[in-house]
């Protein structure tokens, strides 16, 4: 019985694109509060690596860009541990050059990863939450989801979009008791992000750019997703909330 609306105990979560990073921050709390989590990658090794440090965590080896491989894997999922009661869509990739010059297969990859998953991997999991009438998915969007910067043109237009699948979703799902909300973060401290960490004139922008001073610390965004996963966040979907040390409300 739970102890506390925050509590996850009895719930199975799948994190995609979670042996590292966010993603893995992610299902790090989400086992500290009890959750049977099941982490997503592409790299078998990795992911068992990473899964030997969380209690009862299982893996799902498939590429979220695949969608037999998707409906295979949520196929086995359900097998193995009844259903899938919270789904955070984490993967996602990063490729930087000139808006003018971008090649369209970087264009074509970010759209796939980072917003066409979300919606295929979600269509997947959606009709046994449908059944049982309940059901969280939190999607990762960015504060590219409103904002924008240069050479990441793709990347913005994709989290623009996941902004707009998160609130078409929550209206769509709410009659079946299915909340939809996204996290948006800002500049944290990940392997994705190592490219700018190292960039000494970047790392000092986000520092004086940012209110907190600092970069976000992925374990920082483990709290925030337990809440929209639990009881606590039943009546609340559709939304976007931001984790960004205040870098978007700062002049």
């Amino acid at each position: 019985m739970a102890t506390s609306p925050f509590d996850l105990s009895g719930r199975v979560a799948l994190i995609t694109g979670a042996y590292r990073g966010l993603g893995f921050a992610i299902a790090r709390g989400m086992a500290e509060a009890g959750a049977t989590v099941v982490l997503n990658g592409r790299k078998r090794d990795e992911l068992e690596k990473a899964a030997q440090s969380l209690p009862g965590a299982d893996i799902a080896v498939f590429d979220v860009t695949k969608r037999e491989a998707i409906a295979s894997s949520v196929r086995d999922i359900v097998a193995r541990h009844g259903r899938i009661d919270i789904l955070v869509n984490n993967a996602g990739i990063q490729r930087r050059a000139p808006f003018a010059d971008f090649p369209q297969k970087d264009w074509d990859d970010i759209i796939a990863t980072n917003l066409t998953a979300p919606f295929v991997v979600s269509q997947a999991v959606v009709h046994g939450m449908i059944e049982r009438k309940e059901g969280k998915i939190i999607h990762i969007a960015s504060l590219m989801s409103d904002l924008a910067r240069p050479t990441v043109v793709p990347y913005t237009a994709a989290k623009g979009g996941v902004r707009q699948l998160t609130r078409g979703m929550a209206i769509e799902l709410a009659p079946h008791n299915i909340q939809v909300n996204a996290i948006a973060p800002g500049y944290f401290a990940t392997e994705m992000n190592r490219a700018l960490i190292d960039n000494q004139e970047f790392d000092a922008w986000v520092k004086k750019r940012t209110p907190a001073g600092r970069w976000g610390e992925p374990p920082e965004i483990a709290g925030l997703a337990v809440f929209l996963a639990s009881n606590a966040a039943n009546y609340m979907t559709g939304q976007l909330l931001v984790m960004d040390g205040g870098m978007s409300v700062a002049l």
